[in-house]
């Protein structure tokens, strides 16, 4: 073991300090580094190094203004706080968003059944009555279902009646007033002005 170390001195000792010239060959006639052709890269102008470190700092920079304006004021208790804060607020909008969506729901299947369509025809039924006294009225809801009302106005009274409407018919035969009545509710025919 002891050859050893001796060895090791004496290599040691043989090592020459580094002149000037050996220091003008770490750089070769191109000007390439020789750390870099160890590393491969011994084509790479140092330039090329400098303009990408340069251009990482300025990325970094950038980055560091965005993060100091996220934060601003901010430690890292009240922004976990922040954040949490809005957790709360989006779970809460979910929960009122599912409540007014069931809500809408629930008011669509209420409107079906309402009158929401409307056909109204005057005329005049007998023709020694003037200024069309009489008319024929129809309601249906969505789905083509209601009623029409007839009101016939005579020198003798006014006698009104109805008739079923089932999706946009009647089981008894209708008059020439009340399928115009009817058409303009379905939307089929024009309102009269």
């Amino acid at each position: 073991m002891e050859n050893r170390v001796n060895r090791n001195v004496a290599a040691a000792s043989r090592t020459k300090p580094v002149t000037g010239q050996e220091e003008d060959n770490v750089m070769n006639n191109t000007g390439y580094s020789e750390l870099l052709n160890n590393i491969g890269l011994g084509n790479v102008d140092i330039a090329y190094f400098l303009i990408l470190t340069v251009c990482l700092l300025v990325k970094t920079q950038k980055l560091k203004q965005r993060l100091d304006k996220f934060v601003l004021g901010k430690d890292g208790v009240s922004l976990e706080q922040d954040i949490i804060a809005l957790f709360e607020d989006n779970k809460f909008l979910k929960i009122n968003t599912d409540k007014n969506k069931k809500d809408i729901e629930a008011l669509y299947k209420r409107m079906e059944s309402a009158y929401q369509k409307m056909g109204l025809v005057k005329y005049d039924a007998f023709q020694q009555m003037g200024g069309k006294l009489s008319f024929s009225l129809a309601l249906l809801n969505e789905n083509n279902d209601g009623f029409i009302i007839n009101s016939v106005h005579s020198t003798d009274g006014c006698y009104s009646y109805t008739k079923k409407i089932v999706a946009g018919e009647s089981s008894i035969t209708l008059g020439k007033e009340e399928e115009k009545a009817l058409a303009i509710a379905m939307g089929i025919e024009k309102k009269e002005m």
